[in-house]
């Protein structure tokens, strides 16, 4: 192998390695069996969730993911393999992955990794069930206003009550 070839391939090794280590989940998928249409209409809902989604040779992959101290995702570097690194919303690309895999049965997720974490296909798909982050904030908000609301409420009572009696 030439010596240009060489420094390439190292070249794409410290990218996704840099990808690795800056990324808040990544996804790993197999998208064999996917139509081209299928596969732009999932890369066009991921970029508009400010995820990347990326074809990386598996051997990169591997040597990346050592490099950035990720054991554990040399059996889920076989076959075709796409990967989507999302360095904002650490639910956003298993939510959408996940949702689209229930209409394009060929795309099945393979592994991935959740803050700097190796993940299960398990843990990738429960991190999919939950609610997105506006969803979670929204729910925090509602609870720390729920106590303001009833002390509220009291107050009013209390004044009615008072209006009342005069």
């Amino acid at each position: 192998m030439s010596e240009a070839a060489i420094a390439k391939k190292e070249t794409l090794v410290q990218e996704a390695t840099a990808k690795f280590e800056a990324a808040a989940s990544v996804v790993i998928v197999d998208y064999r069996g996917l139509t081209v249409e299928e596969v732009t209409n999932l890369r066009k809902q991921l970029r508009d969730a400010n995820v990347e989604m990326k074809v990386i040779k598996n051997s990169i992959l591997s040597r990346a993911a050592k490099k950035a101290g990720l054991e554990g995702l040399d059996e889920v570097f076989t076959g075709p393999t796409a990967i989507a690194f999302s360095n904002e919303d650490v639910v956003a690309p298993a939510k959408i992955i996940d949702e689209f895999a229930k209409d394009a049965k060929a795309l099945e997720i393979k592994g991935g990794v959740i803050e700097g974490k190796v993940s299960s296909i398990e843990e990738i798909t429960a991190l999919a069930k939950l609610p997105s982050r506006d969803g979670l904030l929204s729910m925090l908000l509602s609870v720390l206003q729920a106590p303001v609301r009833n002390v509220a409420y009291a107050v009013k009572a209390v004044a009615e009550k008072q209006e009342e009696v005069a």
